[in-house]
């Protein structure tokens, strides 16, 4: 199922229940391994701030404003979860913006001729998706909860992770792939200049939407956080 196939309108609808929201999880984790492409991504991109959207719908039903200590523990838990998701959401925003940098110079280079800047700016842009790579391994493991409605945050939360980094693996691909990737379409002597530019601006435009996807999420995920709070402060 890709993402370009599916349409999440949660918060158009009235009253978004558990099962709404986890149907849509499902959803989206199904739809992150069957995505190749880059515009793929950014439709993607979208749904998890959607979907926060529904949750916080759902937290601010007066029902889920009484919550054993138990419960209020769990709270607690996937509240520092959801910090590390902002910080990496923030760190994806900060990567994208030095992304989409590079490649600029990089148009430049190319109209330049310059094939020594445009090999210099290639590796960096090459050493900046691997270094964001790390970034994921220092995630929090998957968690296993008994309330249903910290359940579906922490599902929302641990399937953003992985869509944050499929969008970072396909971004190296435009680089590091034979024969299909802007590095051989930018020493490939036949191809015009114009072409090289043309593709280069496309995938900045995609790193824009990419940017912008990240940027939203992080604000959803500012959203929910208050509404936990203010429960946990209740």
């Amino acid at each position: 199922m890709a993402f370009h196939q599916r349409s999440i309108s949660l918060p158009s609808r009235p009253h978004v229940s558990e099962t709404q929201v986890e149907q849509e999880l499902h959803s989206l984790e199904a739809s992150i391994s069957s995505s190749n492409s880059i515009s793929m991504m950014c439709d993607g991109l979208r749904s998890p701030a959607n979907i926060y959207d529904g949750l916080e719908e759902i937290i601010c039903l007066p029902s889920h404003h009484v919550f054993s200590s138990q419960q209020r523990n769990m709270l607690d838990g996937e509240m520092e979860g959801s910090l590390e998701l902002l910080d990496l959401c923030s760190i994806m925003q900060e990567i994208f913006a030095k992304m989409k940098a590079i490649i600029q110079e990089l148009q430049v280079a190319l109209r330049k001729g310059d094939d020594a800047a445009t090999q210099a700016k290639i590796q960096s842009y090459t050493r900046l998706a691997k270094k964001a790579k790390n970034h994921f391994k220092k995630t929090a493991k998957k968690t296993s909860v008994d309330c249903r409605m910290v359940m579906l945050l922490a599902k929302a939360r641990e399937i953003s992770v992985p869509l944050l980094e499929s969008t970072l693996r396909l971004l190296s691909k435009q680089i590091e792939m034979p024969k299909q990737s802007l590095v051989f379409k930018a020493f490939h002597k036949k191809k015009s200049v114009f072409c090289k530019e043309e593709q280069l601006s496309e995938l900045e435009c995609s790193i824009v939407d990419l940017e912008i996807g990240a940027g939203h999420l992080f604000r959803k995920l500012v959203q929910s956080r208050v509404s936990l709070l203010n429960i946990l402060s209740s």
